[in-house]
Order: structure tokens, then sequence, then C-alpha cells
């Protein structure tokens, strides 16, 4: 336990340390970079706001997330099915990746509103394509002498592909899954800064235009803790679900 973690452990306490006495010694204005005490000051005394605008961001990146998972899974099935489908969809998924996101979220505002809708579509659109494109390259990488091997043996299309394309590619689902996590939290954040009631993002804007530094880093902090329990709950169902290859 100690060998795993206690490096971890020292690194974050030596960095805490850095950022409480470094503000202090280098005399950083409080309105730049506040200390990580008066950080820890605003986290408490905000906990109740800061709770349901968590909880808030959090629903708006898990609803995201899961309907990525839908929708790229389902396109990566279309493409492996069909070939035009590849030839045809796949350069379109990679050219949709070249317009900033950014820039069409005022578009989905206008579309859904203020409401959750215009965040969780934002949230897809982080989210969609490295899923989409994981699963696809997942499928691209069976083993080509178990492919032959069933067919020869007269395994049904249906059976081949869930025995064994979808074992194959759930290693590389996963790794763009555990990307996307941590995408859906930008995603949602960024569609309440353009325009939300509630949210990390919303409560982190409202600090800023009133200096309050430590409420925004306190914001931050938590949108990082966030994401990383995102990650770490995909790492652990992947750790549950993608069995190691023994041979």
């Amino acid at each position: 336990m100690i060998r795993t973690y206690g490096p971890v452990v020292l690194l974050i306490i030596v960095l805490a340390l850095l950022w409480e006495y470094g503000v202090q010694w280098f005399d950083v204005p409080h309105y730049i970079i506040p200390t990580l005490s008066s950080v820890a000051t605003a986290l408490w005394e905000n906990r109740g706001s800061l709770t349901h605008h968590f909880g808030v961001t959090l629903g708006e990146a898990l609803i995201g997330l899961a309907l990525s998972v839908v929708t790229g899974c389902a396109l990566a099935i279309w493409m492996h099915m069909s070939k035009l489908a590849q030839r045809l969809v796949y350069p379109l998924l990679v050219a949709s990746q070249t317009i900033p996101v950014i820039a069409l979220s005022p578009i989905l505002v206008m579309w859904f509103g203020y409401e959750m809708g215009s965040k969780i579509a934002i949230a897809v659109l982080f989210c969609f394509f490295p899923i989409a494109v994981g699963a696809n390259d997942g499928f691209k990488a069976v083993n080509r002498d178990i492919l032959e091997l069933m067919q020869t043996m007269g395994g049904s299309k249906i059976a081949i592909f869930f025995k064994l394309y979808v074992p194959s590619a759930l290693p590389s689902f996963f790794s763009g899954l555990k990307v996307a996590a941590t995408f859906s939290v930008a995603g949602a954040t960024i569609g309440e800064w353009l325009g939300a009631e509630s949210g990390l993002g919303v409560f982190s804007k409202r600090a800023s235009g009133m200096m309050r530094a430590d409420s925004v880093f306190a914001a931050v902090i938590l949108l990082s803790v966030m994401g990383i329990l995102l990650f770490l709950f995909v790492k652990w169902l992947e750790s549950v679900l993608v069995k190691p290859n023994k041979i």
C-alpha cells in the first residue's frame, strides 16, 4: 500500500506546501492565486452551494457520457457491419473533430435553450469521438485465426460478433471511454459557462465576476475531483469486464 500510493501522497503534500507557502513568500495577490488554506475555507463555507452545483454538473456529465456510449457504439457497429458506412462515415467522423466544439456551443444553446439539454449536447460532442473511434478500432483488432476457426465451425454472425468481436473491442473501447469520462466534465462545464442557472461552471463564473479567486479555485478543484472519480470508475469497470489474456 505504501509503495503504491506513498509517492503520490508525498507529491500531493509537497505541491500543497509549495502552493500554500509559495504564494505567501512571493507575495502573490489573493485575487490572482489564493493560498490553499483560503481555498479550503471557501470549500467549507460554500459547502452547501457547492454540493448542489456539483450534483448538477455531475448529472450533466453522466447523461452526456451515457448518450455518447450509446451513439458511439451504435455508429461503430454500423461501420463494422457495413463497408460502405466505413468508407463514408469514418472520414466525416474525423472531419467533425476539426470544428472547435466551443464554436458550436452557442448554436446548441440556441437549439436547446439554457436548460440541461444544451449542456448534455455539448458533453456528447466532447465524448462521442473517442468512444466511436475506440470501439471501431477494437473491432478491427480481432484475431483473424480465431475468426476463421469460428467461421469454419459454423458460427453464426451474431454469435461471432458477441463472442469474438465484442470481447476483442473492449480494451480499445475502454481506452476511449476513459478519455471521454474526463472530457464529459469539460463539456458540461463549458455549456454552463455559456448559459445556465446552476452547476460548477456557473458557480465559478459568478465567483470570477466578484473577484473571488478562492471560490473559483474551489470549483476548479471539485471539477478535477469529478473527472478523476469518473476516470477511476471507468477503470474499475474495465477491470471487471475485461479479462486479461493468459495465453
